[in-house]
């Protein structure tokens, strides 16, 4: 007995250590846009499978899906939504909607009110909660309901600008409001998490000036969402460490008490020109598939071990025709052109 008991602590020893969190998941937004373009994909051993089935089969228990209001070619629109979400729950995948509340993309740079919204806060904070509302109820007839519904994406500038601009705070705390009642108030049930999702969640200066600073102002409630989203991503700024993201998380959950995810991250497989240098903590990681495993891995334990630590989202692993998603590294995705399964994906297996 003794004998069994020591093999059984040495292999637990060697085991990779499981984070135990909630939602293991990727954005998988442009699933059809890639089919459409001609995209199929593969998992590692070469064998023609659907996206959500290599998904499912990788691990991943969550898909993020992003929905524009009337984007001018109608990609993710409510509409492609509702379709890819039926696929998604097929697979027996769940699925988080992230409501740009634009025509195109929102970000920090862009938060553009949808053609044809108004402008006043009045009216537009009773549009925004009709849309939402919408949206919502559209999806509780298909039979699908979202685990997590994200009323904006990285807004820490704000939302439907300029009347929800940051210099413009009370407008902001309303719009929440109003988009949050638009999901509390729908035929969904059991009702979605509620997510603000802002980027740079290894800043802490910018989480607390703007939950501090909104929450204050009277109209949103702590009590009208359920979890805070950050994006993490390496290759903006040396600034961006591991180190930084755990205090930042572990202020957040501390001082607000909300469910903590990393909505968006990437790590890449290829970066031999980054426009910043990276953070410290992550230099000795490779550029490669096996690099991306060790990343994800590093990233989960911060945030399992942070309080209220949830889940982790990869941005788009198999938007193989736009690889370098947005960054200076040539390549981030978890699929090789065009369209085999990297080993990487397979770390959702592990978390």
């Amino acid at each position: 007995m003794l004998f069994s008991g020591f093999l059984t602590l040495a292999a637990l020893a060697v085991a990779p250590v499981r984070s135990a969190l909630t939602y293991k998941g990727v954005d998988w937004s442009s699933v059809v846009v890639e089919e459409k373009a001609g995209r199929t994909y593969k998992s590692t051993s070469g064998q023609a499978k659907s996206l959500e089935s290599i998904l499912k089969e990788s691990g991943v228990n969550t898909v993020r899906q992003r929905i524009w209001v009337n984007p001018s070619d109608g990609n993710y629109n409510l509409a492609y939504n509702l379709n890819i979400a039926k696929r998604a729950k097929a697979a027996g995948l769940s699925v988080y909607l992230d409501l740009h509340y634009s025509d195109t993309w929102a970000d920090p740079a862009h938060q553009t009110i949808p053609a044809g919204w108004p402008t006043g806060i009045d009216d537009l904070s009773w549009k925004l909660y009709n849309y939402t509302l919408d949206v919502s109820n559209q999806f509780a007839s298909a039979g699908i309901t979202p685990t997590i519904i994200s009323i904006g994406n990285e807004i820490r500038g704000g939302l439907l600008w300029p009347t929800g601009k940051y210099d413009q705070l009370y407008n902001i705390a309303r719009l929440l409001n109003s988009a949050a009642y638009g999901i509390k108030d729908s035929n969904l049930s059991p009702k979605p998490k509620i997510m603000i999702h802002l980027d740079n969640g290894w800043d802490w200066a910018t989480q607390e000036w703007f939950y501090s600073s909104v929450l204050e102002q009277g109209p949103l409630a702590a009590s009208d969402f359920d979890m805070m989203g950050v994006s993490f991503y390496p290759f903006y700024g040396s600034s961006a460490t591991l180190a930084n993201l755990k205090t930042s998380l572990t202020n957040m959950a501390n001082t607000w008490g909300k469910d903590i995810v990393v909505a968006e991250t990437n790590w890449p497989t290829s970066c031999p020109s980054p426009a910043y240098a990276f953070p410290s903590d992550l230099t000795s990681i490779p550029f490669s598939a096996a690099g991306q495993t060790t990343f994800m891995q590093k990233l989960a334990a911060v945030v399992a071990g942070v309080k209220n630590g949830k889940g982790i989202f990869y941005w788009e692993p198999a938007w193989v025709d736009n690889a370098g998603l947005g960054s200076s590294c040539s390549s981030n995705t978890m699929f090789a052109y065009p369209g085999t399964e990297l080993s990487s994906l397979d770390v959702f297996t592990t978390m």
